[in-house]
């Protein structure tokens, strides 16, 4: 493998050179949903205890009056602060947005989560300039996901698989470009602020199923707005972080896919192709397909929780690894744990917010539950590869019963089985309910679905001072 790549000039020509008007259609309107799914996962990320230990922290630390504190009555702190709540927030249900990639080398799902990072930044920025236009704001968050998409994308499938966490390093880079952006760095402002994100990045994976996991997020958003108002000061780096035999991709990821460097930045936008996936339920991607296999065959068959004698999980490992709990505690644990997630759904036949509580996850009901189910490793399916989520579920009965289900491949909510507006309005309101009045949530769904016609994004932030901190 050549160490001679020029990754970060083209990083840095793509941020200083992309306009508006090269966003295609199907990306402004994808960026739309993006935006309107994340906005509704800021609003319920306040009740997280988490996010109420970094917004006291913040009101201790004092500082410039930049940003909107979240929940916090039109407080303002300084910017990385204000991104490192939000971005915690955004990611605390672990409900966000997922990048998809085609490539079977790549575990599904395990990519990045594109959005939190450069949406925090561009709205946390944009706040501290004043007057930004929406068009200007989504031209920023484009830019941010496309960088942090690409290099994600580039990156051997190794980086997760030794522990990086990929929203929490990759992200990084995603919050800088969109900050940049804003801040309209020079190309050597923008290639310092580049190599300052690289050593910024950061997040392991043994903080799954912890606070710290969406605080992986906060700090990728904090440490790349960070990066870029150093890098507008004049604080230097190596302008080449990106690449060669000390660069990121070879010290984190343990190289690069040489064949993709010629896609380049902007070509061809990965918000687009292959796209993103918004999430149905509040747990980790590789679940979904299988949660709703377990949903859809307890409702064909109507199969109650006290006639479930067992349920054997057969699946690869790109679902067993990263799955790390075998019983859950508490809702962040179950999050990452199989066997909750299945129990929910014989015991409620969904699986939202009102399921991921600690109440409901350490209640007697889900604890028995989830004794009663067994993962299975099946070499058939892990011999199929890892470029989709294949499972199968077999549920037996106190009567001696068998029902057999095999999850369905096309992912619902990603490109191929896609949410409709209307759902993922819906979304947004689940997530608003009791945090944002009916008012506000009209105004600000009303806002995104026309950003790119507002004059000034204040829309799309002020209503951050009236969000409820309490559920």
């Amino acid at each position: 493998m050549t160490t001679e790549t020029n990754i970060t000039r083209d990083a840095v020509q793509f941020i200083q050179n992309v306009t508006f008007a090269d966003l295609p259609a199907e990306a402004l309107e994808i960026g739309k949903r993006c935006m309107l799914d994340t906005m509704g996962l800021y609003a319920a990320g306040a009740t997280e205890h988490s996010v109420h230990i970094l917004m006291e922290e913040a009101v201790y630390q004092g500082g410039r009056e930049d940003a909107l504190l979240l929940a916090g009555e039109g407080q303002r702190i300084p910017t990385p602060a204000a991104a490192r709540i939000l971005g915690t927030s955004g990611h605390a249900h672990d409900w966000d947005d997922t990048q998809v990639s085609h490539d079977p080398r790549h575990v599904y799902g395990l990519l990045t989560h594109p959005s939190v990072p450069p949406l925090t930044a561009a709205l946390v920025v944009a706040q501290q300039l004043g007057g930004v236009s929406g068009e200007a704001l989504m031209l920023a968050f484009q830019t941010g996901v496309e960088v942090e998409s690409k290099i994600s994308e580039w990156m051997l499938p190794d980086h997760y698989r030794r522990g990086h966490h990929t929203s929490g390093t990759v992200g990084t880079f995603g919050a800088c470009a969109a900050a940049a952006k804003l801040l309209e760095l020079t190309d050597e402002q923008l290639a310092n602020a580049l190599g300052i994100a690289a050593s910024f990045a950061a997040g392991i994976r043994c903080n799954f199923g912890t606070m710290t996991k969406p605080l992986h997020v906060g700090r990728a958003a904090e440490n790349g707005v960070t990066a870029a108002m150093l890098a507008k000061r004049g604080f230097t780096a190596d302008p080449t972080a990106l690449d060669g035999r000390w660069g990121f991709l070879q010290v984190l990821g343990g190289g690069y896919s040489e064949e993709k460097l010629s896609q380049g930045f902007g070509k061809t936008f990965t918000i687009v192709s292959p796209g993103v996936s918004i999430k149905p339920y509040p747990s980790g991607i590789v679940t979904h397909q299988s949660m709703d296999a377990m949903r859809n065959l307890v409702l064909e068959h109507d199969i109650q929780p006290e006639q479930v004698e067992k349920i054997d999980f057969y699946a690869a490992n790109n679902i067993l690894e990263p799955i790390r709990y075998p019983i859950a505690k508490n809702h962040l644990q179950a999050k990452f744990c199989m066997n909750a997630l299945l129990a929910m759904l014989v015991l409620r036949r969904q699986a939202g917010a009102k399921e991921f509580t600690d109440e409901f996850v350490s209640s007697d009901p889900m604890q028995d539950m989830q004794k009663r189910i067994s993962l299975h490793l099946d070499p058939e399916i892990e011999a199929m590869g890892f470029d989709r989520i294949r499972s199968r579920i077999v549920l037996q009965t106190k009567d001696g019963k068998t029902f057999e289900k095999w999850a369905d491949e096309r992912y619902r909510g990603g490109p191929s089985n896609p949410m409709t507006n209307g759902e993922v309005e819906e979304k947004f309101r689940v997530c608003a309910q009791g945090l944002l009045d009916e008012e506000s949530q009209k105004a600000l769904i009303a806002s995104i679905w026309a950003v790119d016609t507002l004059a000034d994004s204040a829309a799309l932030t002020d209503w951050m001072a009236n969000v409820a901190n309490e559920a």
